[in-house]
């Protein structure tokens, strides 16, 4: 875990309703400035963490030693277990930048290694003019605009790339008018023992 000794990473269980409402609570005033839409109110960011707990989904938070989450991701997979979404990825606003994002994204890429998952995407939404996409009319060109993408303010794409996630296409108004979708993806590594 990139060399933190204070923090672990761990299963979401049904019966961890402690774990599971602090996921809850990090998604709602995580994704409130720039993605308000999302999980708006504890019922739906409660109703997405438990629903992460089903059948063919990874659900994992890094915790200190104390217990309290500190990030958390969900996996879905896709394509009869061949392709997975990272849906969601969060971490604590205090603990950003301190590697626990990248942690977990690498433990989720070992869930669906060990699953046989072949690729892990992620979609990135730009509803808030984060980039060169979002506030304008992407058609006819859409590739265009895309091979010219620039990040004006943090957007998360570019924490993605550094992972070596790569921009696979954009779905233009996702959000609404001028609000996109960005999608990356990454193949997962192979395990090289075998």
């Amino acid at each position: 875990m990139e060399g933190r000794s204070d923090m672990r990473i761990i299963s979401l269980h049904p019966d961890d309703r402690a774990t599971i409402r602090q996921a809850a609570v990090l998604l709602v005033e995580s994704f409130r400035e720039h993605w308000p839409d999302a999980w708006p109110d504890m019922d739906g960011a409660l109703k997405e963490v438990q629903e992460s707990l089903g059948v063919g989904r990874v659900s994992r938070a890094a915790v200190d030693e104390k217990g309290r989450v500190l990030g958390w991701i969900g996996g879905i997979s896709q394509y009869d277990g061949q392709v997975w979404e990272l849906h969601p990825l969060v971490v604590h606003p205090d603990h950003r930048g301190k590697g626990i994002g990248r942690a977990l994204v690498a433990d989720l890429e070992e869930r669906v290694r060990e699953r046989g998952g072949l690729t892990l995407w992620v979609g990135t939404d730009d509803e808030d003019n984060m980039t060169t996409l979002s506030g304008v009319d992407l058609y006819p060109h859409v590739l265009e605009h895309l091979a010219k993408i620039r990040n004006l303010r943090g957007h998360p794409y570019e924490f993605y790339q550094k992972l070596g996630f790569v921009i696979v296409g954009v779905m233009p108004d996702a959000n609404g008018v001028g609000k996109p979708d960005i999608y990356l993806a990454k193949r997962v590594p192979r395990d090289c023992s075998a």
